[in-house]
């Protein structure tokens, strides 16, 4: 019997890691080998680091699979993927690769397992530039799983940060019978504005953690006029590091996030500030879903059963993720203008 296989571009569109991410994901979902080729041809650093490798890694023990070519750099890989297994997973992370990313790989995989999983994630990082951080997840994602009938827990032992890492994370997946559609159609009415400055306890002499907090509530009091709620925490960590994420929540089960890591010689008030400005204008824009949020949803929006609506900007990783879905599953969006944002509906 001839193999049935996808191969797919990793430089299509915003070319970077999501797409490997993604496809190995909808690989296991649909039992179908995928073959990855241009591997974040797009970065200046282009193939798979760490951070990648681990995900695949994990996914293929998981799904009692194979993977070709699993080695740092690589610019092309073959997974053919099998039946998922429950059960309690270890994963090393030696490098501060995202905590964040290689949950995004393993969380969409097994969103019609049978059983729990529970991914015990030792190193990497909590925190880290161009992934979502834990937080966010927690505050952002993860409810608006559960509220779709996808189960994830998360138990943080750990924080890390870059250049060491050193994370410790459980997470535990649970068993979803049924996806359920997800219709963020009308803003609704603000309800709370929450959020949390973390840094590690290198930093707690300069004040970073509530500085980056002030700054923050000073720019959403001025800009929604509403008094945000944002905790300002030291944990231990490897080495210095510092993070602040936002939310929003409406009566209508909007949840809006933002966040920011803590960058070497930029200044505390400047994270605070860069992270809160992009709350408050997407709130005055009426998004029902952020760009980081929008681009994480769709997979399940493609899964779920009934009509799936989101109001949000059109990013290059989403249209890329919109690709892989209907490259994947043969289903079609439908997008509307909706002046700065789009109407981002799927139908099944």
């Amino acid at each position: 019997m001839e193999e049935s296989i996808i191969e797919i571009d990793g430089s299509t569109g915003e070319g970077g890691g999501a797409i490997l991410r993604l496809a190995c994901a909808f690989a296991v979902l649909t039992n179908i080998t995928v073959r990855i080729f241009n591997i974040r041809k797009n970065r200046p650093d282009p193939g798979l680091k760490t951070q990648h490798l681990v995900g695949l890694q994990a996914l293929t023990e998981i799904s009692n699979g194979t993977l070709e070519n699993a080695r740092i750099g690589a610019t092309e890989i073959t997974f053919r993927p099998s039946k998922i297994n429950q059960g309690v997973y270890n994963i090393r992370v030696d490098t501060a690769g995202s905590v964040g990313l290689i949950l995004q790989i393993l969380q969409l995989a097994c969103v019609k397992t049978t059983g729990n999983i529970t991914l015990n994630l030792e190193g990497g990082a909590t925190f880290g530039l161009w992934a979502p951080p834990l937080p966010y997840l927690e505050h952002i994602t993860i409810p608006q799983l559960i509220r779709m009938g996808y189960d994830v827990k998360v138990d943080l032992k750990r924080h890390g940060f870059y250049p060491k890492g050193g994370a410790r994370v459980v997470f535990t997946l649970k068993p979803c019978l049924k996806l359920e559609p997800i219709d963020l159609t009308d803003f609704g009415r603000i309800i709370a504005i929450e959020g949390v400055s973390i840094a590690s306890n290198h930093l707690k002499k300069a004040d970073v953690a509530e500085r980056q907090a002030r700054t923050a509530e000073q720019v959403i009091s001025n800009n929604i006029e509403i008094k945000p709620d944002i905790k300002s925490e030291y944990v231990e960590a490897l080495n210095p590091g510092s993070g602040i994420c936002l939310w929003l929540k409406t009566d209508s089960g909007v949840i809006l996030g933002s966040d920011i890591i803590g960058e070497k010689g930029k200044p505390s008030e400047v994270i605070g500030k860069e992270c809160a400005k992009y709350l408050c204008d997407i709130v005055n824009k009426r998004a029902t879903a952020d760009k980081f949020f929008s681009d994480q949803i769709i997979p399940y929006m493609a899964l779920a059963e009934g009509i799936s609506i989101i109001k949000s900007e059109l990013t290059d990783h989403t249209k890329t993720n919109i690709w892989l879905c209907e490259q994947f599953l043969g289903k079609k969006f439908l997008i509307k203008p909706l002046g700065p944002l789009r109407e981002i509906r799927m139908e099944n």
